[in-house]
């Protein structure tokens, strides 16, 4: 039989192992269990093996930080203040975890937006409009095994935050989407830097988002920038932490030039404040 000393000192490289195959540790997003909050579940010790994690059909992102496995799950702007469950399989088999969602009331912006088309599209822009929401939905809801490298991302352009997210936004005078985004106020031409590392998922001009850059960091976890003056990337390409993409425009639907910079959490948008590491 092993020894006491011995017993422990087989615990703690048993430990030691599991954490180096938990891989690096890093800064998760702020733990906001709200309509477009992020909730960030601690799953237990990361010396346990990696778990999975699921919503409904829809797997979640599972990173380790201080030597423990945690579930990220992006909540939907129109979920009502009810539990959420999800299940998570490890070693032992499935578990189901209950999820507690607060309340969380967004502001009014009203906007005048010039150009007709943008507020009423016509049929032919309606089409179009159906073929890039269809487009950008496969986007969205692409899930990876891999990543992501970090979730303590650096602001993609400089400049004061000007429309945050979940604003309930009223177009001319007529109600439309919450903001979906988080609106960097720059200038035109300003560059437009990737947050963090990951890869071009897509890249191109859209009717309402105008010329946008989608970057997949993986595990469902993907961020895009749109109104874009210029793009610098191509997609499927490997872009690095802080990687020029593109440059501030007013393209699409847009009042002026700025940055609207989307993050996409197992395939719901939520507020990107979360996920923006101290300065």
């Amino acid at each position: 039989a092993l020894s006491v000393a011995a017993r422990r000192a087989a615990a703690v490289m048993l430990a030691l192992a599991g954490l180096l195959a938990a891989g690096p540790t890093f800064a998760l997003p702020t733990h906001a269990p709200v309509p477009g909050g992020v909730a960030v579940i601690d799953l237990g010790p990361a010396a346990a093996g990696k778990p999975t994690a699921r919503w409904n059909e829809q797997p979640l992102a599972v990173v380790a930080d201080n030597g423990r496995w945690h579930a990220l799950l992006g909540i939907p702007l129109d979920t009502l203040p009810a539990p959420l469950e999800i299940t998570v399989t490890g070693p032992d088999g499935p578990r189901r975890l209950s999820i507690a969602v607060g309340v969380k009331n967004y502001p009014e912006q009203r906007l005048t937006i010039k150009e007709r088309r943008k507020v009423e599209p016509d049929p032919a822009d309606l089409a179009r409009i159906e073929r890039e929401k269809a487009h950008t939905d496969r986007i969205k809801q692409h899930f990876s095994a891999t990543g992501p490298e970090a979730t303590a991302f650096a602001r993609p352009a400089a400049g004061r935050l000007s429309s945050r997210f979940g604003l309930r936004r009223i177009f001319n005078g007529q109600p439309r989407n919450p903001h979906s985004g988080l609106d960097f106020a720059a200038p035109a031409g300003a560059p437009v830097r990737a947050p963090a590392a990951g890869t071009v998922a897509d890249a191109g001009d859209y009717f309402f988002n105008g010329q946008t850059v989608f970057i997949d960091h993986g595990q469902g976890l993907i961020s895009a920038y749109m109104h874009l003056s210029r793009i610098a990337v191509r997609p499927g390409q490997r872009v690095a932490a802080g990687e020029l993409i593109g440059a501030v425009g007013s393209t699409g639907r847009s009042t002026g030039a700025h940055l609207h910079w989307t993050v996409i959490l197992n395939g719901t948008a939520v507020d990107p404040e979360l996920f923006l590491a101290p300065p």
